[in-house]
């Protein structure tokens, strides 16, 4: 889709087709800018070059990683973007648009990160060609698997998640007043804003209230271990 940066991809492709002889492509995933991918094999003559999978299952996914030895990520948005962790636990060397939260997820030495423009995209693929190609730089995929998998753990994702809830449960409601005065230190048109909104809640909220008082709703017990 558009924000998997597949426009990036279509410019990249070609190009690194071009220079890079020995490089193949393999792409997994569907969506409404699948066919525009297809369109440019076709009028770049490179159905040698570049692989389509469609769609894959999750439980497929490391089958299909391990094909690999550098994953490319395009997007133009990414929050956390979880594919380049999964990657990067096969073994693969990782590169990336330089967005979002895509910086913080993985140690600089895993990663290549490029401005979301063709130019800067296909110079660090050929720089990762050429570590990927030399044993003494080329990436260890046991160490590397060892090492995330000590840095993230779904435990300790439930965990402090559970702290941040627990935190918020125990905080004392600021009143409407507190809050008030705590937007419109923002000052301009964005502080009456923000003043407008928090208002526009609280009043929806009250009425929500009224509307289905809090002692008619059935409250789900604590559950603590024995």
């Amino acid at each position: 889709m558009y924000r998997k940066g597949i426009d990036l991809l279509v410019g990249v492709i070609p190009h690194v087709c071009r220079d890079l002889p020995l490089v193949d492509f393999i792409i997994g995933g569907d969506g409404n800018k699948f066919l525009d991918l297809k369109e440019m094999v076709e009028r770049e003559h490179l159905q040698d070059r570049v692989e389509f999978l469609g769609s894959v299952p999750h439980v497929e996914v490391r089958s299909v990683l391990v094909q690999g030895h550098i994953f490319l990520n395009c997007s133009l948005t990414e929050s956390f973007c979880i594919a380049i962790l999964e990657a990067a636990c096969c073994g693969l060397l990782v590169v990336s648009t330089c967005v979002g939260g895509v910086p913080e997820v993985l140690p600089s030495d895993m990663v290549l990160l490029a401005p979301p423009n063709v130019p800067a995209i296909v110079e660090n693929v050929k720089q990762a060609v050429k570590r990927q190609t030399n044993s003494e730089t080329a990436v260890d995929p046991w160490g590397n698997h060892e090492r995330l998998k000590k840095m993230y753990s779904w435990h300790r994702v439930a965990q402090q998640t559970s702290k941040v809830y627990d935190t918020i449960m125990h905080q004392e409601r600021r009143s409407l007043s507190d809050r008030l005065e705590c937007y419109g230190s923002l000052g301009g048109f964005a502080g009456l804003v923000a003043m407008m909104a928090a208002i526009t809640v609280e009043l929806w909220l009250r009425f929500l209230c009224w509307l289905q008082p809090a002692e008619l709703i059935d409250r789900v017990p604590d559950l603590r271990k024995p």
